[in-house]
């Protein structure tokens, strides 16, 4: 997959954004990067459901892939806030499309760390476009926050958010 623009993600996050303290953040955030984007997310306990979905929608192979994929990894906590009976409905084999759209819509193709995301439009791996906003030395994802960064993963990075995206019809 081609970017339409040059690599412009987020600009700078500010101390205030890299400080917030992620409740599990020592047991995964690991410099290293020995295991792949799954593998990270599995090893978080905050990050259960969406591993979850990612199974369900049969995307392990591929975010265990080569990448480098950069993941707008939503917390339990934003999957629970969607509306009653989403996350079961999504869930279900029938609706397996729809999760699939949801999850790529969360990827960038491209490893993209937190020092060099700026304002712009960015692809998914969806094909559409994520905006990306910096007010004051907050970082938003279309209407999701971003609450920590630079999760590292031998195939790529995450940058958790706190609200699940869902792209336009």
């Amino acid at each position: 997959m081609t970017f339409r623009k040059p690599l412009q993600l987020i600009a700078l996050l500010t101390a205030s954004a890299l400080a917030f303290s992620f409740a599990s953040a020592g047991t995964y955030k690991d410099k290293k990067a020995s295991k792949d984007l799954v593998g990270v997310a599995a090893a978080a306990d905050d990050f259960s459901t969406l591993v979850a979905a990612v199974k369900a929608a049969d995307l392990v192979g591929v975010l265990q892939g080569e990448g480098p994929y950069t993941i707008f990894a939503p917390t339990n906590a934003a999957f629970a806030a969607l509306p009653e009976g989403t996350l079961e409905s999504l869930l279900k084999p029938e609706n397996k499309d729809k999760l699939v759209s949801i999850l790529t819509y969360h990827v960038v193709p491209a490893k993209v760390m937190a020092k060099d995301v700026a304002a712009g439009m960015v692809d998914t791996a969806n094909g559409t476009q994520l905006k990306i906003a910096v007010n004051g030395g907050s970082v938003m994802v279309q209407d999701a926050n971003v609450v920590a960064t630079d999760i590292m993963a031998s195939n790529g990075i995450i940058h958790v958010i706190d609200k699940v995206m869902i792209p336009e019809a």
